[in-house]
């Protein structure tokens, strides 16, 4: 039997995970002295809630190799395998912690670097146990996630550079610059790190330049996992960009599913931000 881990910043609920049958590592969360699990005992609405009303920006922790053979030793304490798939090694020391965690089994645990994030990670956390449904043994299974990870393409629309700058980003006079103009970063996920890829002006502007990437990128396979993201406390924005880009979805699918960004990419875009997540064709 093959069992599944993935960690906390590929947005995955807890209550998803259950029904999905894979284990959930959560990543640390510091709001100043107060330290949280991400998922586990703070939501993504009190992670938000928390950050809005914050001074400082909170801090994200790797998840240790100590977690990790931890949870190793119980998913393989009855004869299974594990495969792994982490947050990007380009964002976070988690999927080197994994990996020398994983060392320690001998073969049994394969650890994929999703060389992603957020919703770009849980797409291929969906496809992972998509593979090992049809049956496939752990090391095809991870060699096909390897294979297909280059093809996920994850794009975002930012409502404001405020946490950027914040997070030291960016300097205070863009960040300024750009709330008086209105201006929208873009970004994408590129050889799995952040990377700003335009800017409009304007919200309309930022979800037509969005949909214009999606094209650009080759459009969405809707045979694989795709997925919409927002953050914050409301998904008015995301409603908004679902409007704009009605071409992408229009008779392609029936059900555009959206989820909530946590704790490890919201801390650095804040909220407003939406997101598009999906394999090229």
């Amino acid at each position: 039997m093959i069992k599944i881990l993935v960690d906390s910043a590929s947005d995955i609920e807890a209550n998803e995970a259950r029904d999905l049958g894979v284990t959930l590592a959560p990543i640390q969360v510091r709001f100043g002295e107060e330290e949280f699990l991400d998922g586990v005992t703070i939501t993504r609405r009190q992670f938000f809630e928390k950050l809005i009303e914050s001074d400082e920006l909170p801090k994200t922790s790797q998840i240790n190799e100590f977690t990790f053979c931890e949870h190793f030793e119980k998913l393989t304490e009855d004869g299974s395998e594990v495969l792994a798939v982490t947050l990007s090694s380009k964002l976070s020391g988690t999927y080197s912690s994994a990996v020398k965690a994983a060392a320690k089994f001998g073969g049994k645990v394969r650890v994929v670097d999703s060389m992603n994030a957020t919703i770009g990670e849980r797409i291929l956390l969906q496809y992972a146990v998509r593979l090992v449904k049809s049956g496939l043994g752990l090391n095809e299974a991870a060699e096909k996630l390897e294979k297909s990870k280059g093809k996920i393409q994850l794009l975002a629309v930012l409502d404001t550079l405020h946490y950027l700058k914040k997070g030291g980003r960016i300097s205070s006079v863009a960040a300024l610059a750009g709330k008086m103009l209105s201006i929208k970063p873009v970004v994408s996920v590129t050889d799995g790190e952040v990377k700003l890829v335009g800017k409009a002006l304007g919200s309309k502007n930022g979800n037509n330049l969005l949909t214009r990437l999606v094209d650009k990128c080759g459009g969405i396979d809707f045979d694989m996992p795709y997925a919409l993201g927002y953050s914050g406390l409301s998904d008015e924005y995301l409603k908004k960009y679902l409007k704009d880009s009605e071409s992408l979805w229009k008779d392609k699918t029936d059900c555009v599913p959206s989820h909530m960004i946590g704790s490890t990419i919201g801390t650095h875009v804040g909220p407003g931000a939406i997101a598009v997540a999906f394999f090229a064709k």
